[in-house]
């Protein structure tokens, strides 16, 4: 079986699951308020919801005769993290790739004033 993050990432890989998880964001809804905007049935949907809550970024609960579906954003979190990590080790690499260039273009610049200095005065 794939670990929760896998499952979270294969989950989100589809278009039609993140607009519904961005829907949620803003607040709970139905699966038939999810499945107005969509050119699909309400049972394809369904299968969408499915995918998600497998990987515990929505949950259903019951509410009288409606089952209102409610993201689960503290999973949101697991993904934010790791992807946090990468980001601050590829700003760490860039900030250090722009302290050798800032090193190599002052050590290259005081031959280059050299060399400009020369060509004046053999003019």
């Amino acid at each position: 079986m794939a670990d929760q993050l896998s499952r979270l990432f294969a989950a989100l890989a589809d278009p039609t699951r993140r607009d519904i998880v961005a829907r949620l964001a803003v607040g709970d809804a139905t699966v038939g308020q999810l499945a107005a905007p969509y050119e699909v049935s309400v049972q394809a949907v369904s299968k969408h919801l499915k995918v998600l809550e497998d990987a515990g970024l929505v949950s259903r609960s019951r509410d009288a005769q409606r089952r209102p579906v409610h993201l689960e954003p503290e999973v949101l979190e697991q993904m934010t993290s790791w992807i946090e990590r990468y980001r601050r080790a590829s700003e760490e690499r860039f900030q250090r790739l722009d302290a050798v260039l800032a090193e190599m273009n002052t050590q290259e610049n005081p031959a280059r004033k050299n060399s400009e200095k020369n060509e004046e005065q053999q003019t």
